[in-house]
């Protein structure tokens, strides 16, 4: 059985979520996991701030206007009378659902709540929709079997004794239809994956099922060697190792959600990355085997905030990095690179919820500086330690760029570099000129 993944632009009008139908072999067993249909689940998050911000009757407008935008998006969709009604009435009731808040108190149980419309509208409509055209399916939902524990980890044993029972009842039917994003949380309350999560289900359901395969699809033919964005002439790339991918989502590759290669690489489950807009594009194909080229792809993360820690007590002193890191542990704010001298450390942090706290507890340790709108740019490729000459390669291709940080040695597929954000387009393209260009 595989496991397909439709992104929202996958689903960002009726014609496309019809043409998802010429995609899936019906005659295969597979679980379609689908995202919010694109622009619902940004337009989800508007609403509730305004409930927090108890600005009632702008929520409402807002209400007014996605779901007239879904009561269009039916009238495009459904051509019979019978399923143009049902799809009507779901909608209807979803939305006086989310208008009953604007009459109590709205808190992040009630948002939860909010967001998870986006996944329950579009996979009840794709299903409708597949009904009308006499195609054999059944709804899964995700509430059902997806559950994080009271860590916020997925909890893929729970989804395994749930799941499989579900797919055992309909045991002639091979297609089924679920919810990308949302999932429970231990007290069985409603809560969500995060942004971008429903690669994380896709990925979590292969796993709990053993699948053969995880297809994502979306608006991009696979992984490019760089941003296509910023940067003219990137090439897609065949094949990835699942550490070089994992590399690649965590550090700004922003086709994947970083957490869910790790569920297919433990279960050995290939992941395929293909384009809705290009069916017959190759894609890039995410398992054990990778390609000979030594730099596969170069990744930007943006956001970033640099500490520096300087004091003399660290010369020959044990104990002083795990004081440091314990500051960032009680926080609970990760640490993305970090370098070492003798007398300092530097380091840096994505999330800076926390930050006053943090520079605050780190200057009893020394002398605290800090550098904003940073950026990391990752190179990504097979650097074992008996290859040679890529280290001078990025370095020199980068000789024209300032460079905060360098983070090397951690990983054999990843080379870290600190810049201001103002150079990243820049630095994007020095190095995919100095890396790619003589290919």
């Amino acid at each position: 059985m595989k496991v397909i993944k439709f992104g929202g632009t996958s689903l960002g009008s009726p014609e496309r979520m019809k043409n998802l139908v010429s995609l899936i072999d019906f005659s295969s067993k597979q679980i379609i996991v689908l995202s919010a249909v694109a622009g619902t689940t940004n337009n989800l998050l508007r609403i509730s701030e305004t409930l927090f911000e108890k600005k009632s009757e702008q929520a409402n407008e807002l209400i007014d206007l996605l779901e007239d935008n879904y009561i269009d998006f039916i009238k495009a969709l459904f051509n019979e009378q019978q399923y143009l009604k049902i799809a009507a009435q779901l909608v209807t009731e979803h939305f006086n659902e989310i208008r009953s808040f604007t009459q109590d108190l709205f808190t992040v149980f009630e948002e939860r709540i909010i967001l998870a419309k986006g996944e329950l509208i579009s996979t009840a409509l794709f299903t409708y929709y597949l009904q009308q055209e006499k195609i054999n399916a059944v709804l899964l939902p995700a509430l059902d079997f997806m559950k994080i524990d009271e860590h916020q980890e997925p909890d893929i044993p729970y989804i395994q004794r749930n799941l499989k029972p579900l797919l055992a009842q309909h045991a002639t039917t091979n297609t089924f239809i679920t919810q990308g994003f949302i999932c429970r949380n231990s007290f069985g309350e409603i809560a969500n994956l995060k942004r971008g999560g429903s690669d994380y289900t896709a990925s979590l359901i292969a796993a709990a099922i053993q699948a053969s395969e995880v297809q994502i699809w979306t608006d991009i033919d696979g992984m490019h060697n760089n941003d296509p964005r910023i940067v003219q002439g990137t090439q897609p790339i065949r094949n990835l190792s699942f550490d070089e991918a994992a590399e690649l989502a965590y550090f700004g590759a922003k086709i994947l959600h970083p957490q869910s290669v790790f569920p297919a690489q433990k279960y050995q489950i290939p992941v395929r990355l293909l384009n809705t807009l290009a069916p017959n594009a190759e894609g890039t194909l995410i398992s054990n085997q990778t390609s000979d080229a030594t730099v596969k792809s170069i990744a930007a993360k943006d956001g970033i905030t640099a500490i520096k820690i300087q004091s003399s007590r660290m010369l020959l002193a044990y104990g002083f990095l795990r004081k440091v890191f314990e500051v960032f542990e009680r926080y609970q704010t990760p640490i993305d690179m970090i370098t070492t001298s003798e007398v300092a450390v530097s380091l840096t942090i994505d999330d800076t919820h926390h930050l006053d706290q943090i520079l605050i507890d780190l200057k009893e340790f020394g002398n605290v500086s800090i550098d904003t709108d940073q950026t990391i740019i990752c190179i990504v490729g097979d650097f074992l330690a008996s290859k040679s000459g890529y280290a001078a390669m990025v370095l020199n291709s980068m000789k024209d760029i300032p460079i905060r940080m360098i983070a090397y040695g951690g990983s054999p597929n990843n080379i870290s570099l600190l810049v201001n954000s103002n150079l990243k387009g820049a630095a994007l393209n020095a190095l995919h000129q100095g890396l790619f260009a003589s290919r």
